[in-house]
């Protein structure tokens, strides 16, 4: 396989009572045969004859590796009698042939609807990643040029890919693995205070995402309703309504929101990218022909090929971090796997988002900044629609994903602590008032930490930059360039790069780049975003903190 992965196959011993990989392929596909429930592992294969070594060291249930093993299907039994079933997402949903008429054509249409839209992991990645920073594209191709914009998009999505891939091979490997957290305890050998390290991380991260969605939600109120209330009071209903939607414990519940949150963000985009292109480019807001005063944007719209003559190193920085931080989703990634049934199907969620990811981003910020220009350009970009009724429709379908990817971020929070609390306890798995009533508080301090959030970082732009050096450094590119090394070494043992030829060689570069662009990130990235911050402030370009001032587009 290309880039490094894989190892060369070897002859596995086979039980004449268990049911191979091919045989199951050759049936209409059943989440017993995938799981393990008739003898198949997806953790100890990705390819047929091929069995993924797990990476030694302390196992995070365990005192050993040993006894951390613990395959899906051996992990569905075990919740099989509980009220609340976690392991419960698929790629697909299941049809049983015997319920299909396959000499009814409506039927056999409505099985392919079913399978299409059922697929719940896909749809949890697609909410994630078809989201409201999408609208901070122009600015980013506005700063940084058209041509270095789209060839950075590209090239940072393929990078997101493969690192993708990377953990989910880890994955595979460690399906005890719960979360980000378990998985950077592994990485690093064991080490307890990585363990904590990473969920100090993990939980900032998570935090700061639902605070962005508190900032955007009330942003939207204020724009709908011409600052009928305080900010502070728009900030505030957007906490209530989230917490609200928060309380469904399983991902395979949120999926179904998901799917609606994608669509509506979908359309919002669209109809953003339309509106500007009817408006043309004497239709943006704020577009005046001629000023006096030097510090009011005139003119034609100007579309930048390159970046601008005289562009700093924090703009220039700050543009690609909004781009990095749209892409960069990997966090929740082992939540999502160890939710689902078969994380062998992963890789068909990850390779359909990612090309959705590309062509919608690319094509909405390029149309969005061809119309709008470098002078009026706006972060989100709806601000830059000069007709109020486009402005206010396109933003309303944005709706459904202000609410629900600050709900996803608060849920894998919540889980990450709850499972923790009551791993092992009627209250993890069942309808208990213990459970739901920690569920629920876990669930309202967290959106308290980020409506804090929102009101003392009041900008988006910035905002968004900031995360990305500080948490997409690590849970972007520096993990999983060494979940690649640590792979290869529990694989091939010592000078494991030099046995597998070019493919070691270029493997093992490649991964280098990757933890050497998490390193940048978070050093000059950091810098770039925090001195961004501080000239905002000086600029006054932005209220100071718990401000009732309007921050309406």
């Amino acid at each position: 396989m290309a880039l490094g992965f894989g190892k060369k196959a070897s002859v596995v011993e086979t039980n004449p009572n268990t049911i191979t990989q091919d045989r199951v392929a050759t049936h209409m596909r059943d989440p017993a045969f995938e799981t393990g429930v008739y003898g198949y592992d997806a953790e100890k294969q990705s390819e047929p004859g091929r069995k993924l070594s797990r990476v030694g060291g302390t196992g995070v249930l365990g005192d050993s590796d040993a006894e951390s093993e613990m395959s899906v299907g051996k992990q569905m039994e075990a919740e099989s009698m509980n009220s609340i079933k976690y392991r419960t997402c698929s790629w697909q949903k299941v049809t049983e042939p015997h319920d299909i008429d396959f000499s009814s054509s409506f039927q056999v249409i409505m099985m392919a609807i079913s399978t299409t839209y059922s697929r719940n992991t896909a749809a949890l990645l697609f909410a994630e990643y078809i989201c409201l920073a999408i609208m901070s594209f122009p600015y980013s191709y506005s700063v940084l040029g058209l041509v270095p914009g789209l060839i950075l998009t590209v090239v940072t999505a393929a990078l997101v890919l493969y690192t993708s891939l990377v953990l989910w091979e880890f994955c595979l490997r460690h399906p005890e693995v719960r979360d980000v957290c378990d998985l950077g305890q592994m990485l690093f050998y064991g080490w307890e205070w990585v363990w904590w390290a990473t969920a100090v991380m993990f939980i900032l991260n998570n935090t700061f995402i639902q605070g962005l969605h508190v900032l955007t939600g009330a942003k939207y109120l204020n724009t709908m309703t011409n600052h009928s209330v305080c900010t502070i009071g728009f900030s505030a209903i957007m906490t209530v309504i989230a917490w609200v939607c928060s309380l469904p414990r399983t991902f395979d519940t949120l999926s179904k929101l998901a799917t609606l949150s994608a669509f509506f963000t979908f359309i919002s985009v669209l109809l953003a990218a339309i509106f500007a292109g009817l408006e043309g480019k004497t239709g943006t807001a704020g577009y005046t022909l001629d000023s006096s005063d030097p510090t009011v944007p005139s003119g034609a719209p100007i579309v930048l090929i390159i970046p601008a003559a005289g562009t700093t190193f924090v703009n220039g920085l700050s543009a690609f971090l909004n781009i990095s931080y749209t892409f960069i989703g990997q966090i929740a990634l082992p939540s999502f796997i160890a939710e689902m049934k078969n994380p062998a199907d992963f890789p068909k969620a990850l390779w359909a988002i990612t090309i959705a990811e590309v062509i919608l981003f690319s094509l909405v910020g390029a149309v969005v900044y061809a119309y709008t220009g470098t002078q009026y350009n706006t972060a989100p970009a709806f601000g830059s629609l000069g007709n109020p009724v486009y402005k206010k429709v396109a933003f309303s379908f944005m709706i459904p994903t202000l609410i629900f990817l600050g709900v996803l971020y608060a849920s894998l929070s919540a889980r990450f602590i709850f499972f923790r609390l009551f791993e092992g306890t009627r209250h993890k798995g069942n309808h208990t008032i213990i459970g739901w009533a920690s569920w629920a508080g876990i669930l309202g301090i967290t959106w308290i930490l980020a409506f804090i959030i929102a009101e003392v970082i009041p900008f988006f732009s910035d905002l968004l930059a900031l995360m990305s050096s500080l948490f997409d450094s690590f849970f972007g590119f520096i993990f999983w360039g060494m979940a690649y090394f640590r792979m290869r070494q529990a694989d091939y043992g010592p000078g494991w790069y030099t046995k597998r030829g070019i493919r070691g060689l270029w493997g093992t570069a490649l991964n280098v780049v990757i933890i050497l662009i998490g390193l940048f990130m978070l050093t000059a990235g950091t810098y770039a975003s925090v001195d961004s911050i501080v000239l905002g402030y000086q600029a006054a370009a932005f209220g100071g903190a718990f401000n009732c001032v309007n921050n309406g587009l």
